[in-house]
């Protein structure tokens, strides 16, 4: 059982940082250890598209998932369900790498609009 919840915690966390590298700038521009980090992850992201690696986090899932029960098909909860559907989106490797480079300029826009806005006053 422990195993199970352990896995549906994962999936949460992988959910919360996607959402991190989406939206980590509007945050990341008020607080320079946000901004590294958020950069970092944005940086590590597109190592695992190009190198064509899986997060930690999805091993991590899956091992968690083998440990509870090989066998079944699906064992989160209603709504882990539904956060793996859109944490585990079935696009091609390459869809998945334009929207990455398309993440990493829209949050550099982010960045620098609003580097500059905040020079200007």
């Amino acid at each position: 059982m422990l195993y199970k919840i352990g896995a549906d915690i994962i999936v949460l966390i992988h959910f919360f940082w996607i959402l991190f590298l989406f939206f980590g700038a509007v945050w990341g521009v008020r607080n320079r250890i946000v901004k590294g980090f958020h950069l970092s992850g944005l940086f590590f992201a597109i190592l695992i598209q190009v190198f064509g690696w899986y997060c930690p986090l999805t091993h991590v899932e899956f091992w968690l998932r083998l440990k509870h029960n090989p066998g079944l098909v699906h064992i989160g909860s209603f709504i882990v369900h539904y956060v793996e559907k859109v944490v585990y989106l079935e696009l091609s490797q390459t869809t998945i790498f334009i929207f990455t480079i398309f993440l990493c300029v829209f949050n550099a826009w982010i960045y620098l609009r609003k580097g500059k806005r905040i020079s200007y006053r």
